[in-house]
């Protein structure tokens, strides 16, 4: 009985070890039941991204039951950071940062339900602030917004409520001097109200810098069409191996003019809807429930 004892004793001491082991320094771990648990990190062998080397990463994580959980880090395939967002239960949903390609924070807040709730703000490439909103916890405009020219100086400034424009909003010239009054009542402008002025410093305007167009988008070999075969020109919607759309809009020259290009995570999972006009990015659409 003694021996037996012994034995049961010993057993269950390196049970614990063995568990205390993959906690702390297993990397990719599934455990008994076939899910993935503790750290993962995603290499591009295994989702098969444009421009990613087979052994570059592409996300990495921690899973809980198979199930995302706190921050993942997506990346460029120039190695920098492409995002980080907050998982809980395997859907985004806490605080939120994207990144430009060059380093350079693009957007952040606090992402909850698929919408931005309380502040939030998104960023030129050049690391000033583009716009400076608040949310409610319904994901609509509620109280100070500003938009911001690249150098700095406010743009447009006024009061929402429930999304709309309420009370006065104030336009600025570029050199800081104002530029309008309008005076808004539920979204809707009175126009009797409208006040304008010339700006009383001339404007000087830097030199726009040259910026690269948005790139090409690349129809990948995993990617197949709704009708025929995708030519570049004209309205396409495109699919992924997983038949999930993963551009829809109208094309040019191979790239997306006006659409939507569609980002999904390792697991399948809508990340993120980018919003393409006259050929650039314009910014993020809000994913439906």
């Amino acid at each position: 009985m003694k021996k037996a004892f012994l034995i049961l004793f010993f057993v269950a001491g390196n049970i614990v070890v063995a568990q205390s082991s993959v906690g702390k320094d297993t990397t990719n771990f599934t455990d008994a039941n076939g899910k993935k648990q503790g750290k993962w990190i995603i290499l591009n062998k295994d989702v098969h991204k444009e421009c990613f080397k087979d052994d570059q990463k592409v996300e990495e994580g921690k899973y809980l039951d198979s199930k995302k959980t706190g921050p993942w880090k997506e990346y460029y395939c120039n190695t920098n950071i492409k995002s980080v967002v907050t998982y809980e239960n395997n859907r985004p949903n806490g605080y939120a940062k994207m990144y430009h390609e060059n380093g350079k924070i693009k957007e952040e807040g606090l992402w909850k339900n698929n919408r931005w709730v309380g502040d939030y703000k998104l960023y030129y490439d050049n690391g000033q602030v583009q716009q400076a909103f608040k949310f409610n916890t319904t994901g609509k405009r509620e109280g100070k917004q500003e938009y911001f020219y690249e150098n700095g100086q406010v743009m447009i400034e006024g009061n929402w409520a429930e999304g709309k424009e309420a009370g006065v909003l104030k336009e600025f010239h570029e050199n800081g001097d104002i530029k309008s009054e309008k005076n808004f009542n539920g979204g809707t402008l009175d126009i009797a109200s409208v006040k304008t002025f010339a700006p009383k410093k001339p404007i000087v305007k830097a030199t726009p810098e040259v910026k690269a167009e948005s790139p090409p988008v690349v129809v990948s070999k995993n990617e197949t069409v709704n009708i025929g075969k995708f030519n570049g020109e004209g309205y396409w919607k495109l699919y992924n191996s997983n038949k999930q759309v993963s551009k829809d809009g109208n094309f040019g020259k191979n790239r997306m003019i006006d659409g939507k290009v569609y980002s999904y995570d390792s697991d399948g999972i809508l990340t993120r809807i980018a919003v393409y006009k006259g050929g650039k990015y314009v910014g993020d659409a809000v994913m439906e429930d």
